[in-house]
């Protein structure tokens, strides 16, 4: 008896053409029957936005001609992409969902604004095994090469053991050759922020508007965080839970005079 492939949903926050999905479809074909929802532009920095004082459009495509997955474009954002395709278009819960490959780095707070791990995080609370894959090159000519035998072995280990309740994961590649990543590190997420400011300026009509800059700084000296498993050379593995609730302050909360 033949063994079933598995169901993989892909999408990702940088638009259905963007060259990392493309990549991340490429592997997913070597492992299992792929269908693509995915933004129909780039819809980066969404975090968990869902569309709701707007209609949803949806259009089956083919971006890669040969190819055997089922491609959609959503008007909407990645999450809308993950609500749709699990309640819409697919005829079975899927068995995995990955998103990505993201052009830039969704490592650290990174984490909270992302469209790409939120589509992973909105799998995850259906009940999906979910992943998410960022790349740290913000470039189009990116190269995600590299990124490929550690997407289909992290794949492949979760389909095989799953993850745990609560749990999805996200992972970030190093922005180097093949022959100098050095493997994989499982990691907590780094204590870092982005220190932010406005550019403030006028445009051609006298209206004044801003633009937003910032450095991003990492004071945690950890040697068990993404930050410095990126910065020597790993591929980072954060398992992230979505219940938010900081367990560890309900005692403290509970001293109050409330």
């Amino acid at each position: 008896m033949t063994k079933k492939k598995p169901l993989i949903l892909v999408t990702n926050d940088d638009g259905i053409t963007a060259p990392g999905i493309r990549t991340l479809i490429e592997v997913m074909n070597t492992i299992g029957d792929v269908v693509v929802v995915a933004p129909d532009a780039p819809q980066s920095a969404m975090g968990h936005a869902i569309t709701i004082n707007d209609v949803l459009y949806c259009n089956k495509v083919n971006v890669a001609e040969g190819q055997p997955q089922q491609e959609y474009s959503c008007s909407g954002t990645p999450v809308d992409c993950v609500k749709l395709a699990v309640n819409e278009l697919l005829d079975r819960k899927p068995d995995l969902c990955v998103s990505g490959i993201n052009h830039g780095s969704n490592s650290s707070i990174n984490v909270i604004y992302s469209g790409t791990m939120s589509a992973a995080v909105e799998a995850g609370t259906i009940g999906v095994p979910a992943i998410g894959f960022s790349l740290l090159d913000y470039s189009l000519e990116a190269d995600f090469e590299p990124t490929k035998k550690y997407i289909e072995l992290m794949v492949r280990q979760c389909l095989d053991n799953g993850l745990p309740e609560g749990v999805v994961l996200n992972v970030n590649f190093p922005k180097l050759p093949a022959d100098e990543i050095k493997g994989i590190r499982v990691c907590r997420q780094a204590n870092a922020h982005w220190e932010e400011k406005f550019d403030k300026r006028t445009n051609p009509l006298g209206r004044e508007y801003y633009w937003l800059t910032g450095e991003f700084i990492n004071k945690d000296k950890g040697e068990d965080t993404d930050e410095w498993a990126l910065e020597h050379g790993y591929v980072s593995v954060v398992p992230v839970q979505y219940d938010l609730t900081a367990h560890h302050a309900i005692k403290t909360i509970n001293t109050w005079d409330i």
